[in-house]
C-alpha cells in the first residue's frame, strides 16, 4: 500500500514557484529575465499549481498570485519566443480554447485568488490578473492591453473581462489606443482594489489573503460563485442562484459555529464543513 504524501510547502516548477504560508498559497511567476512573460511551460505550470497543488491542499484557503522581481507581474506573451512560430487560423482557434479554459479555471477556482501586481501587467499578464478575484498593485505598476499595436487583439479574455470590470468605453479606449496606465489610474478605473508602495506589496497582499482565509471557506466559495454566476446572467437567475447558495450553507457546521461564537462572544473556529 502506498503511503499518502503530505501537501508540499514549496514546489519549484519550470516557470513558477509554489509555496504555502499558513492558509495561503503563494504562486510566483518566475521568469524575471523575460519579464515573467507567458512562455516555455508557464501554462501547464499554472494549471498544476492551481488545479493540483492548491486545490488538493486542504490547508489552503486563499491564493496570492504574483511575479518574481520588481519589474513585471507579467508582460504578456513571450513575443521573441513566438516570433518564428507560424500557426494558421484554424489551428490557432483550436489551440486558444486551451488558454481560455486555463484562465476560466483560475477565474472559477473555488478558493479566492488575489493578484499582487509587482510591476507591469500587459497583454496576457493583465488578462491573467483580470481572472483573479482581487488585485493589489505596487505604485510603480503599469497596465495595458497593447495587442493592437502589433496587429493582434487581446485573445485571452481581455475583450470580455475588462469591459465587464470597468465599462465598455474605458475598455475600448485602452484597447483601441494600446495605452499604458499607471497604478493610480488603474485604481481610479476600478482595475485594482488597492495601491501601495512596492516594498509593502506582499505584506499587504498576505494581510488581505489572511483576512479572507480566516473567513468560513464554504461561505467564501459560494459568495464567489454567486457573484460570478450573477455577472453572467439576468437578475432573476442570479437571485435564484443566491437562494440556492444560501440554502447550501444553512445547515453547515461553519454557520452553526459562527452563530454560536457570536452568541458566546468568542472567535469562531471554521473548518470548511
Amino acid at each position: 500500500m502506498t503511503t499518502p504524501t503530505s501537501p508540499a510547502d514549496h514546489v519549484e516548477l519550470g516557470t513558477l514557484t509554489y509555496a504555502v504560508q499558513g492558509h495561503v498559497a503563494v504562486i510566483t511567476l518566475n521568469r524575471p529575465e523575460r519579464m515573467n512573460t507567458i512562455g516555455s511551460t508557464m501554462k501547464p505550470d499554472l494549471a498544476q499549481a492551481f488545479l493540483q497543488l492548491a486545490r488538493a491542499d486542504e490547508r489552503v484557503r486563499a491564493v496570492v498570485l504574483t511575479g518574481a522581481g520588481d519589474r513585471a507581474f507579467c508582460a504578456g506573451a513571450d513575443i521573441k519566443e513566438r516570433a518564428d512560430h507560424q500557426i494558421g487560423a484554424n489551428d490557432f482557434f483550436v489551440a486558444q480554447k486551451a488558454t481560455h479554459d486555463l484562465l476560466r479555471d483560475i477565474e472559477e477556482f473555488e478558493k479566492p485568488v488575489i493578484a499582487a501586481i509587482n510591476g507591469v501587467a500587459l497583454g496576457g499578464g493583465l488578462e491573467i490578473a483580470l481572472c483573479c478575484d482581487l488585485r493589489i498593485a505596487a505604485d510603480h505598476a503599469k497596465f495595458g492591453l497593447p495587442e493592437a499595436r502589433i496587429g493582434a487583439l487581446p485573445a485571452a479574455g481581455g475583450t470580455q473581462r475588462l469591459p465587464r470590470l470597468i465599462g465598455e468605453a474605458r475598455a475600448k479606449y485602452l484597447m483601441f489606443t494600446a495605452a499604458q496606465i499607471d497604478a493610480a489610474e488603474a485604481l481610479q478605473m476600478g482595475i485594482v482594489n488597492q495601491v501601495c508602495p512596492g516594498a509593502e506589496l506582499m505584506t499587504e497582499a498576505m494581510k488581505l489573503a489572511g483576512t479572507v482565509a480566516a473567513m468560513p471557506p464554504l461561505s467564501i466559495r459560494l459568495i464567489k460563485r454567486a457573484v460570478n454566476r450573477g455577472m453572467q446572467t439576468d437578475l432573476d437567475s442570479g437571485l435564484e442562484y443566491e437562494r440556492y447558495a444560501a440554502a447550501m450553507l444553512i445547515d453547515s457546521e461553519d454557520r452553526k459555529e459562527g452563530m454560536r461564537a457570536f452568541v458566546e462572544k468568542r472567535a469562531p473556529v471554521f473548518k470548511g464543513r
